[in-house]
């Protein structure tokens, strides 16, 4: 007898008798990265295919609009098939320095339309995003999804899926070949500070900042906030520091996310599981079932 972490959970399985099931909320969010540091970003153009004068990821108003137009519900409803918990944050709510205050952005075609408008792209514009086919469950699939939704506020995506190695390789240093990317990201310490101090902290290497921060994103005030919980030894402050940080991220719209994963083990009669959020199967957590 033995557990397995399932890639997708069908629904025959939930009907069989001879399966037990032992879920989890992940300590992983899926998520949207965006080329926030280049002037011009090379996988944007106008719908007629010309070269768009700046990079429309730049700006917090087209950032934002992509959020407004991921119908999270139905991604981890159809998608899922409910084994997931849309996204408002970097990390689900319960775990230290999670903020309780972000939940996932509503689902506003009207609102992401107008903020186009705003922000010089009333017809939209042509957008090229990355992501992997084999590395996060149904990773390919929540990319196609993304590219649809999105063609309905005029961004015309092209939904690119590749092995995770080419995305790492090509995607970071020293490269940054992409605009935007399908990513995840899973917190091993069980805190904010993680994707934190991995994804949206200003690239400094010396420091150990940014190491995942593949859209380049920077913000001095949030690299202050970032800074000081990681120096903070008090839980009470260094979880409100985390919050904080948390809040002007989503705020600035540093990145999008979209779900947070479900972690679930299934294991034949007679053997039980103690579920992990970081989603490690160990032999030792397997026990008889009562």
């Amino acid at each position: 007898n033995i557990g397995f972490l399932l890639d997708a959970l069908p629904q025959a399985l939930r009907r069989r008798p001879d399966m037990r099931l032992w879920r989890i909320t992940s300590n992983r969010v899926m998520f949207i990265s965006f080329d926030t540091f280049r002037d011009v970003t090379p996988h944007a153009a106008a719908r007629n295919g010309q070269p768009l004068p700046a990079n429309p990821l730049r700006d917090v108003r087209v950032r934002r609009a992509i959020s407004m137009a991921i119908n999270r519900p139905l991604i981890v409803e159809r998608l899922m098939e409910g084994e997931a918990i849309a996204a408002g944050g970097m990390l689900a709510e319960g775990f230290f320095g999670a903020s309780p205050r972000l939940p996932p952005p509503g689902f506003d075609l009207d609102g992401a339309r107008r903020l186009l408008r705003e922000a010089g792209y009333p017809d939209g514009f042509r957008l090229t995003i990355h992501g992997p086919n084999d590395r996060f469950p149904n990773d390919e699939r929540i990319l196609q999804a993304v590219a649809q939704m999105l063609t309905r506020i005029g961004i015309e995506v092209r939904a690119e899926a590749m092995p995770f190695n080419l995305i790492l390789s090509q995607g970071g240093p020293p490269n940054y070949a992409f605009s935007a990317m399908l990513l995840g990201w899973g917190s091993n310490t069980g805190e904010a500070s993680s994707p934190l101090r991995g994804l949206v902290a200003s690239v400094d290497r010396e420091r150990g900042l940014g190491v995942a921060n593949r859209g380049r994103y920077s913000n001095p005030a949030l690299d202050t906030i970032i800074v000081r919980a990681l120096g903070t030894v008090d839980d009470g402050a260094r979880r409100s520091l985390l919050e904080q940080a948390q809040e002007q991220a989503m705020a600035d719209q540093a990145l999008a996310p979209i779900l947070y994963q479900v972690n679930i083990w299934a294991t034949r009669g007679g053997v039980a599981y103690v579920p992990r959020a970081d989603e490690f199967t160990l032999a030792r957590f397997f026990t008889p079932a009562p």
